[in-house]
C-alpha cells in the first residue's frame, strides 16, 4: 500500500469514528431529553396530586424525636408520652418510597406552629382502655402497626400496644384522601404511628383483637418510627399455637429463631403477658415478705470461694488472683441472720456452671431467696415460705387473668391448683408412693427428674394439688450446712418444694453451731480455709435458722404450664447461648 493510500484509509476510519461518536451523542441527547421530559411530567403529576390531595396535612412521617420541644399532655388515668405532630417535617410530602416524598414546603413551619398548639393539649389513650365507654370520642394513640390490609378505597390496620390490639380503618371520605389510604397501606409492619381516630362500636365482635367491641376510624396518621420492610420473623407466626401451623400449612417459629431475634419475639402478646406476670411474681414476693417483717438485702455476686463448696462455678479474673460468680447468696443470708436481721430476702442473679442442656436448667437465673431465724422448729420456716408462695398464687390468679388467658391461647394448660394449708409429705412417704407405682429406689437415693414428675402426677391424683412440700431428705444428698435430723442421722431437716412435679425451691435448717459445721464441711472434703469467714460468723452466737432459694423462671414456667424455662427467661443463658 502506498503512502497516499494509507493516508486515505486513515481519513475514512476517522470519518467513520466521527459518525459513530456523533450518533452516540445524539442518542445520549435524546435519552436525556426523554428523562427530563419524564421528570417534568412526574413533577407536574406530583404537583397536581399535591394540589388535589385535600388530606395532605393529615398524614406523613414525623421528624426524628430528639426532644426538641417539651409538650404537656392533658391529665387522664393513663397518659402516654405527648404526640409530636408539631414536629412533622417535610416528610408530609416525602418522596414515596413506600411512604411519602421529601419536599420541604415553606408554609410547613406555620402549620407546625399551629399543630404544636394542638399538641400542648393532647393526651394519648392506651389501647387497653378502648372500650364501649369511649364510643364516639375522638382520641389520639401511639401504637405499632401489627398488620395492614388494603381493599379498594380503604385500608384496615391492626394497631398493637403490648398485649392489646385494636382494629383501625382508613377510608376515602371527607377526612381521608385516596393518597392517605395508599400511604397508610404502605406503612411497614412494626412501625410506630400516632393516630387520631374516632372510636366506633362494631356490630359483630372482632375476634382477632383484644378490643373486640370497638374499632377506630382514622382521621390522621403520622409515622413516628419506621420499621425495615423485612422482619426476621412474623409476629403472627410467633404466636401461632404449636400444631396449628402444621395442620393448616402455615409457618411457626422455632425456639432458636425466637431467641436469636429476641427483641422482636418479646413484642408478641404471649411474651408480653409472660414477663408482665413474672414482674407480678417479684412484686408479690416482695410485698408478702415485707408485710411479714422481712428485710430485703443485697449480697455480693463476686466471691472468693465456691458458695456451696462445689465445682460448678464460673471462675473470673480478679486483679492478680481468681474469684467466682456466686452459686447462691446462701452464706451471706446466714451471715445477716447472725447479724440480728432476723428475717431477710433477696432477689438477684444466680450463676451455675453446669453443662445441663435441659428444659429447666440455665447457667444464669434469678433467685428469690429467703432466710429467717425461728424459735423452736424449722417447720416455722416451711410455713412462712409456703404461705408466701400461696399469696403469690392467689395474687396471680386474682390480678393477672388477662396475662394468663393470653398465654393459654398459644400454650393451653390446666389452671394451677394449690391447697391451704400446703400439703407436706415426708421423703419416706414419697418413696412408698413411688415404689407402689413400680419404681425401685434405695432409702437414701435422691429423686431423679423422671421420678419427680411421676411423684407430681401421683400427688395430683391423690391430693388434687400442683404445689406441695417434700420434707426430711436423706442427709447424704444435701449440702454440708444442712442440719441432720436429730431422730434419724440418715435424714436431715431439709425440704424441697414442687410445682407440677418439678422442683422450684430447695431449703433446710442450717447448721448454726461452728463445731458441727466444721465437722460437716470436713465430711464433704471442703477446704476449711476457703470458708473460714463463713464458719467464724457462727462463733459469736447464732440463732437457729433456715431458708430456701426459689428459681423465678421455673416458678413462672410451671405456673403457666409452659414446657421450657427459656420461655420465661428474657435473655436466657445456657451452655450453648451467650447472646443476645
Amino acid at each position: 500500500m502506498t503512502k497516499e493510500e494509507a493516508n486515505g484509509a486513515t481519513e475514512e476510519e476517522q470519518q467513520a469514528q466521527s459518525k459513530k461518536a456523533l450518533k452516540k451523542q445524539q442518542k445520549e441527547a435524546e435519552k436525556a431529553a426523554k428523562k427530563a421530559e419524564k421528570q417534568a411530567k412526574l413533577a407536574a403529576e406530583q404537583q397536581s396530586t399535591d394540589e388535589d390531595d385535600f388530606a395532605k396535612d393529615r398524614y406523613g412521617v414525623s421528624a426524628m424525636v430528639q426532644s426538641q420541644q417539651k409538650l404537656a399532655s392533658v391529665a387522664t388515668d393513663k397518659v402516654g408520652p405527648p404526640s409530636l405532630t408539631c414536629m412533622l417535617s417535610s416528610a408530609i410530602g416525602m418522596k414515596r418510597e413506600g411512604l411519602g416524598s421529601g419536599r420541604v414546603d415553606g408554609e410547613f413551619s406555620a402549620k407546625g406552629a399551629a399543630l404544636s398548639l394542638v399538641s400542648l393539649h393532647r393526651a394519648l389513650v392506651r389501647v387497653e382502655d378502648l372500650t364501649p365507654q369511649k364510643v364516639d370520642q375522638l382520641i389520639w394513640l401511639r401504637a405499632r402497626v401489627h398488620t395492614s390490609r388494603a381493599k379498594g378505597k380503604q385500608c384496615f390496620l391492626v394497631l398493637r400496644q403490648q398485649q392489646f390490639n385494636v382494629q383501625a380503618l382508613v377510608a376515602v371520605g371527607d377526612r381521608a384522601s385516596k393518597q392517605m389510604v395508599k400511604f397508610a397501606a404502605n406503612i411497614t409492619k412494626e412501625s410506630i404511628v400516632d393516630v387520631e381516630a374516632m372510636v366506633r362500636k362494631v356490630e359483630q365482635k372482632i375476634e382477632s383483637c383484644s378490643q373486640q367491641d370497638v374499632e377506630l376510624h382514622i382521621e390522621r396518621i403520622f409515622v413516628i418510627s419506621q420499621a425495615e420492610p423485612r422482619l426476621p420473623l412474623q409476629l403472627e407466626d410467633a404466636v401461632r399455637p404449636d400444631g396449628d401451623g402444621e395442620e393448616e400449612g402455615r409457618a411457626t417459629v422455632n425456639q432458636d429463631t425466637r431467641l436469636d431475634n429476641r427483641v422482636i419475639d418479646l413484642r408478641t402478646t404471649t411474651s408480653q403477658a409472660i414477663f408482665r406476670l413474672q414482674s407480678g411474681v417479684c412484686q408479690l414476693f416482695r410485698d408478702t415478705l415485707t408485710k411479714k417483717g422481712f428485710v430485703e438485702i443485697q449480697t455480693p455476686k463476686i466471691i472468693s470461694a465456691a458458695s456451696e463448696g462445689g465445682a460448678n462455678v464460673f471462675t473470673v479474673s480478679y486483679f492478680k488472683s481468681s474469684a467466682y460468680l456466686a452459686q447462691s447468696p446462701q452464706l451471706y443470708k446466714q451471715m445477716c441472720i447472725c447479724a440480728d436481721f432476723d428475717k431477710v430476702f433477696c432477689v438477684g442473679p444466680v450463676f451455675r456452671a453446669e453443662d445441663s442442656n435441659t428444659h429447666r436448667h440455665l447457667t444464669e437465673f434469678v433467685g428469690l431467696d429467703i432466710e429467717m431465724a425461728f424459735n423452736y422448729h424449722y417447720h416455722e420456716v416451711i410455713d412462712s415460705i409456703t404461705d408466701t408462695m400461696v399469696q403469690i398464687f392467689k395474687g396471680l390468679r386474682d390480678n393477672f387473668q388477662t396475662e394468663i388467658q393470653t398465654v393459654n391461647k398459644q400454650f393451653p394448660s390446666e389452671p394451677f391448683k394449690f391447697l391451704e394449708p400446703t400439703l407436706r409429705l415426708e421423703y419416706t412417704e414419697a418413696l412408698a408412693m413411688l415404689r407402689e407405682a413400680g419404681v425401685e429406689m434405695g432409702d437414701e437415693d435422691d429423686l431423679s427428674t423422671p421420678n419427680e414428675k411421676l411423684l407430681g402426677r401421683l400427688v395430683k391424683e391423690k391430693y388434687d394439688t400442683d404445689f406441695y412440700v417434700l420434707d426430711k431428705y436423706p442427709l447424704a444428698v444435701r449440702p454440708f450446712y444442712t442440719m441432720p435430723d436429730p431422730n434419724n442421722p440418715k435424714y436431715s431437716n431439709s425440704y424441697d418444694m414442687f410445682m407440677r412435679g418439678e422442683e422450684i425451691l430447695s431449703g433446710a435448717q442450717r447448721v448454726h453451731d461452728p463445731q458441727l459445721l466444721t465437722e460437716r464441711a470436713l465430711h464433704h472434703q471442703i477446704d476449711l480455709e476457703k470458708i473460714k469467714s463463713y464458719i467464724d460468723s457462727f462463733r459469736y452466737g447464732a440463732p437457729p435458722h433456715g431458708g430456701g432459694g426459689i428459681g423465678l423462671e421455673r416458678v413462672c414456667m410451671l405456673y403457666l404450664g409452659l414446657h421450657n424455662v427459656r420461655q420465661t427467661s428474657m435473655f436466657p443463658r445456657d451452655p450453648k447461648r451467650l447472646t443476645p
